[in-house]
């Protein structure tokens, strides 16, 4: 029998949903990644403190901290040695005498480059490499984002922002899908404090998969007893993440902001420190020191997991794992480079990735937090 590993890969990543629509824990996974080098190094613990173009990521409601001019932001990251590659562009708007701002968010992450064994083995049972091509599996989602000042004063500022995202996965010639969803949050920033809430598919994001295969695939597909899909729903439930942070002031020149953030999902028991047959709680944490608001170091700690201690032969014992980032910054007048050296397993297995962003204020023109 013909070893596939094409469908297996289709089959178990891209369209688990075959004959109906269900909810999926692991659905649009892409999109909880993060998303410039300063929130991943601080374990994505955002949805509080992010107040530039990024915000349209981490919590709509953060962009009314973009004054006067448009701020972008922009970040390029190779995961897994350059085999996936993950690219991310945001920019804000502020609008009506910066009572109001619009932003837009492009990401994209992709594997390039992946056999296609699919006609690997002839009719005859020999193999044939010349016959394995290649194809890329591509997500990208586009946010639309709207923030507005709800209440402002000298002591605290209330605000509230939206998105409407649309996604599009394409797998080879093969699969595409088509998919739409809403986010809404809230943040409140006080003299030293912030707190922020946002809710992500608020409403279900529902993603369509449509399947195209030639009749020499649908072949090759029959005879190694592979389902040939025709299309498939696939939602994803609604995620609350939940924040608050501090500002620890050191004389003039340094600040210390502690930031706690808390994903909370609704579908089902998962692999979190706090976990219910529907409820489950995942924390992560991040610092940020900072220097006269030009040189920045950051920590973060995220993902914590029960897993089988490694060395263990009778896979009876499991201890906590976690996923640790580190990084650092440089603000030279309106621009801002950041870096994240971040893990994507955990502390006993790492796999490092280096992540470098960048974010402008254009205009001139400092913002409140500068």
């Amino acid at each position: 029998m013909r070893q596939n590993l094409l469908v297996s890969l289709l089959l178990t990543i891209c369209f688990p949903a075959i004959v109906f629509s269900q909810f999926r824990k692991y659905s649009n996974e892409f999109l909880n990644i993060g998303a410039g080098a300063r929130g991943l190094a601080m374990g994505n613990a955002q949805v509080a403190s992010a107040d530039d173009a990024t915000a349209g990521y981490w919590n709509p409601a953060g962009l009314v901290g973009v004054k006067d001019n448009p701020n972008v932001g922009i970040m390029h990251a190779n995961y897994f040695a350059g085999i996936a590659k993950y690219d991310y562009l945001s920019a804000a708007f502020p609008v009506q005498d910066n009572r109001r701002t619009l932003g837009i968010s492009i990401l994209r992450f992709a594997v390039d480059d992946i056999p296609n064994t699919l006609f690997l083995v002839e009719p005859d049972g020999s193999i044939n490499y010349n016959n394995i091509q290649s194809f890329s599996s591509a997500d990208y989602a586009v946010l639309l984002s709207f923030a507005q000042h709800i209440k402002e004063t000298e002591e605290k500022r209330l605000s509230f922002g939206v998105n409407a995202k649309v996604i599009y996965r394409k797998v080879g010639s093969f699969a595409t899908a088509w998919g739409f969803g809403i986010d809404a949050g809230l943040q409140m920033h006080g003299q030293n404090w912030h707190v922020g809430a946002v809710a992500r598919d608020l409403t279900t994001t529902f993603n369509a998969w449509t399947f195209k295969f030639s009749e020499k695939e649908k072949e090759a597909l029959y005879l190694t007893k592979n389902d040939i899909p025709v299309k498939s729903n696939e939602l994803t439930a609604p995620r609350l993440v939940i924040g608050g942070g501090y500002d620890f002031h050191i004389g003039s020149a340094v600040k210390i902001g502690a930031e706690l953030n808390a994903d909370i999902t609704f579908d089902g028991k998962r692999n979190t420190i706090l976990s219910g047959n529907t409820v489950s709680v995942d924390p992560h944490f991040g610092l940020e020191g900072s220097f006269k608001d030009i040189f920045f170091i950051r920590g973060g700690i995220t993902n914590f997991q029960r897993a089988l201690k490694d060395g263990d032969t009778l896979n009876q014992k499991k201890v906590w794992i976690y996923q640790p980032s580190v990084g650092a910054g440089v603000k030279i007048r309106n621009v801002m480079l950041d870096y994240a050296f971040t893990n994507l397993a955990n502390q006993d297995n790492p796999l490092y990735t280096h992540i470098f962003s960048l974010r402008i204020n254009f205009g001139g023109k400092k913002d409140d937090n500068e």
